[in-house]
């Protein structure tokens, strides 16, 4: 009887497939064509502040297309989930993607990783101060060293901390196994803490939890409460350490081989859906924790600001060590670049 193939081996012939069956999507257009359909896919629910944000831009899309331009959207990786959604852009299996900014320091762009850094802001202003200058547009340019293009920045608020105790202050992390992302900074920052890093793909997350896989993971409230984790997590500290943002991407030879009017009308439909992105991020983290403080599903906690003193003392070498990877200098102008105080 024939052996089943490896699942490393099936993930990258579907990967291969899908991208030979894509390819006609990245030939050269013509006006007149009947629709040309853009696969975008990404890895959270439809009702958190990306999700909505992404149907608002193939709403606008689909609009000033006159359906022309048809986008369709494949969420909460149902086609490709953290560790290949930027593989499957590359080999050209999916059109556009919005990921995480913590996806791109792994594939080789190490300067994204400051947006993982704890406690380097203090306000989602000082956040976009820094994504809509010339800091955000030197990062976005220098994707084209892997045939990328960065198309914008959006947000997701602040992250927290969740896991079956509070986690106020370093000594509360001892022992515990925290999922994170492909992240060195992230990893670094639990291990400051005291904790031992997991990598999991966020649509596993839920479910190592229920299983005690991990014993904790951080998430902006509207993440934490559309994923139903307040089932599986008893506590909830506010910690408001980290920024979650995310990009949305597409690849240049896609992109490039769009009519000079199509790219205008994608570019102006993202625009406005990022903005509109932004607008709902805090409300709709707002609205999680609402619901989360009504239903009483989770034991809620706001650290003391001694308590935030001590997780930003321990973050201290975490600063040092992305500093040394990709110099001083480009820290500084980060840190120059934002307001002051941030």
């Amino acid at each position: 009887m024939p052996s089943s193939p490896s699942p490393a081996l099936t993930r990258r012939h579907c990967l291969q497939l899908a991208a030979a069956i894509g390819a006609a999507n990245t030939a050269p257009r013509v006006w007149g064509a009947p629709s040309i359909t853009v696969r975008l896919s990404h890895v959270v629910a439809r009702d958190t502040p990306k999700g909505m944000a992404l149907e608002r831009f193939r709403a606008l899309t689909e609009e000033r297309s006159q359906g022309r331009l048809r986008v369709q959207i494949y969420p909460q990786g149902q086609l490709y989930g953290d560790h290949d959604e930027m593989q499957a852009l590359q080999l050209g299996a999916v059109d556009m993607v919005a990921p995480s900014l913590s996806k791109f320091g792994p594939i080789g762009f190490p300067e994204f990783e400051l947006f993982d850094l704890p406690f380097l802001f203090d306000t989602l202003e000082a956040v976009r101060r820094l994504t809509r200058g010339k800091v955000g547009k030197t990062l976005l340019d220098s994707l084209q060293r892997q045939r990328l293009s960065g198309l914008g920045f959006f947000d997701n608020g602040f992250k927290h901390m969740s896991a079956n105790r509070p986690l106020l202050e370093p000594r509360d992390f001892v022992g515990l196994r925290m999922r994170v992302q492909a992240s060195r900074v992230i990893a670094q920052q639990m291990r400051a803490w005291g904790a031992w890093p997991v990598t999991l793909p966020f649509s596993e997350t839920r479910r190592a939890l229920e299983t005690g896989v991990v014993d904790g993971t951080e998430n902006p409230v509207s993440n934490f409460w559309t994923q139903g984790m307040q089932a599986v997590q008893s506590d909830l500290s506010l910690t408001t350490h980290g920024y979650l943002g995310y990009a949305v991407v597409t690849h240049q030879r896609f992109w490039e081989n769009l009519p000079a009017g199509d790219r205008r009308i994608m570019q102006g439909a993202l625009e406005d859906a990022l903005v509109f992105g932004n607008e709902i991020a805090d409300a709709q983290n707002d609205k999680a924790l609402a619901a989360l403080h009504l239903t009483g599903a989770a034991h809620i906690h706001n650290p003391t600001p001694a308590q935030t003193r001590l997780l930003k003392n321990a973050s201290k070498p975490v600063h040092a060590e992305l500093a040394a990877r990709i110099g001083q200098d480009w820290l500084r102008t980060v840190q120059n670049a934002l307001p002051k105080g941030a």
